[in-house]
């Protein structure tokens, strides 16, 4: 895919969620971490590359001491379907008795994501938080149960806000389908 392929799927795709409609879940999903871990002190894990987009939204409205770091283990590497879990970054400090929020774009399968709340739990943390931007709706799901969730869409492949199309159109400001 180049640029130009990238503007024609922009412009043939579904707009799911406005810019608008997607800040007004990022209030929601950080007003309900602030609840939960405000007094905890919590280890702030983004999952590159991703939640970049949706973290720094995110933690601008957290208004309590924390700490950030970052993991980047991914399944997809450019393409539309994940294969074998790569990681690529762990996070530098270190997890063992600290309350940890990992923050992704997505829930779609979860297996990156269970692979990295594994990770936590191996290392040493306390309790263990996840945070998505999306929850992708069907049945092929892990046992993984999410604790914050923006908003919900059917199963489609997405991209906008952190979330890709073969490496492009990360930064739509919005949360798009691809055309079938």
């Amino acid at each position: 895919m180049n640029d130009s392929e990238a503007a024609t799927a922009l412009k043939q795709a579904e707009c799911l969620y406005t810019d608008e409609q997607v800040q007004l879940a990022i209030n929601q999903i950080a007003s309900e971490i602030t609840k939960k871990l405000s007094k905890r002190n919590p280890l702030v894990l983004c999952v590159m590359t991703g939640a970049l987009i949706p973290a720094g939204h995110i933690l601008t409205r957290l208004n309590f001491p924390l700490q950030l770091d970052y993991i980047h283990a991914t399944r997809y590497q450019g393409d539309t379907r994940g294969g074998v879990l790569n990681w690529l970054v762990k996070p530098t400090i270190p997890l063992r008795g600290r309350d940890i929020l990992i923050i992704d774009d997505i829930f779609d399968e979860g297996i990156t994501l269970s692979e990295i709340v594994k990770f936590c739990s191996v290392n040493g943390a306390n309790d263990i938080f996840t945070a998505v931007l999306v929850n992708k709706i069907h049945n092929r799901k892990t046992k993984l149960q999410v604790d914050f969730i923006g908003l919900e869409t059917e199963d489609k492949y997405l991209f906008g806000y952190g979330m890709d199309y073969h490496n492009y159109l990360r930064n739509a400001a919005g949360i798009y389908a691809v055309k079938e």
